[in-house]
């Protein structure tokens, strides 16, 4: 007689668990990207982004499960092709790097054209989401693309890697620099020569003599060993750079149930967050090991970093206007992203909005 209520109690909880289990509805989502985990924004993605999504879906109810296939490192979308990758549902989620697609997201790339701004690498990735809130046009660049954007990030400043000491914009006079895309417009007016690469380029380049050192983000130069041929490192601090952000299919995001599409939104948050930090983390050990192999290590002092500014062309006016040229709001855009840099309190020499 005892044991019965006990074997109902039993029963009856095994089928509430049997219920809920029929009752959970698995979702398959595909993430890719054309980098690989070995940088961080896509080993964030991985490590943070993915199980926070998961970890929300339990804490709402449990009743929606992620089924995930992951291709990182352009086993399923090249780097540059992940906007329209995502697009055309070769994949639900991508991470789309801006700074790659400057056709489709010109006004994303505000920061490539206003150097020596802030090196605050969370202040760079809020300043842009607001600009995308506050501008609509910005914000919508994404749906005209097929895309639902969730969040950014922003890749840590820029410096420079030498194979002579750099101590004034005169010791740049001949020189050839290799420098990324929009990058080359910052040794404008110094007397040195852009020269085109990537990372994949720059050590060889140096080592042959196809330039003589390159601008580039300290997290990349460690990771590639470019103080091996280019030892003299001197922070520039060009700024921090937004460089892009994690998107979904907008008809797959669409549909999703509103559990899914606020736990996608609230792990990019936390996705964002994380990233930032680790990135700032992993600046500051990268320029210990390059010391300790040998680089050296010197700032640019103030005065020398405004003359460099100054040197410059109006590089932000002539973005300004071509963006303007294609319909888009390119001037507000500018002037809104320098009063919220200045806002934040960051020191820039040179107000591009003037």
């Amino acid at each position: 007689m005892t044991r019965r209520p006990l074997y109902s109690m039993l029963l009856l909880a095994g089928l509430v668990a049997s219920t809920q289990a029929s009752a959970q509805q698995t979702i398959k989502l595909t993430a890719a990207a054309g980098h690989p985990p070995v940088f961080l924004w896509i080993k964030t993605m991985d490590e943070v982004f993915i199980p926070e999504v998961d970890k929300r879906l339990a804490a709402s109810g449990n009743k929606y499960k992620i089924d995930w296939t992951k291709a990182w490192g352009g086993t399923l979308l090249k780097l540059g092709t992940e906007s329209k990758g995502v697009a055309d549902s070769v994949a639900d989620i991508g991470l789309v790097s801006t700074v790659f697609e400057a056709s489709k997201f010109p006004m994303q790339n505000i920061s490539y054209f206003t150097p020596f701004g802030t090196d605050d690498i969370t202040l760079m990735s809020k300043t842009v989401a607001e600009l995308q809130n506050s501008i609509p046009a910005m914000g919508d660049a994404w749906s005209k693309n097929g895309l639902t954007y969730l969040n950014g990030m922003a890749l840590d400043t820029y410096h420079i890697l030498t194979k002579f000491p750099l101590n004034r914009i005169e010791d740049l006079q001949g020189k050839k620099i290799s420098a990324p895309g929009p990058a080359a417009n910052w040794i404008k007016g110094t007397g040195a020569v852009a020269v085109s690469g990537s990372l994949n380029t720059y050590y060889e380049d140096i080592k042959s003599g196809v330039s003589d050192g390159v601008i580039v983000f300290t997290t990349g130069a460690a990771a590639a060993k470019l103080h091996e041929v280019a030892p003299f490192v001197t922070k520039v601090n060009f700024g921090s750079m937004f460089s892009g952000g994690i998107v979904v299919n907008k008809s797959r995001f669409d549909k999703l149930p509103p559990e899914v599409q606020q736990a996608l939104r609230g792990a990019s948050d936390v996705w964002t967050a994380s990233y930032a930090q680790a990135q700032t983390a992993a600046t500051g050990i990268a320029l210990q090991n390059m010391t300790k192999a040998g680089a050296k290590i010197s700032e640019l002092s103030d005065a020398e970093r405004k003359r460099w500014a100054d040197a410059l062309p109006q590089v932000a006016k002539t973005w300004a206007d071509d963006v303007k040229g294609k319909g888009m709001p390119g001037t507000d855009i500018l002037n809104a992203y320098s009063a919220a840099l200045v806002k934040a309190g960051a020191k820039m020499p040179r107000d591009w909005s003037k």
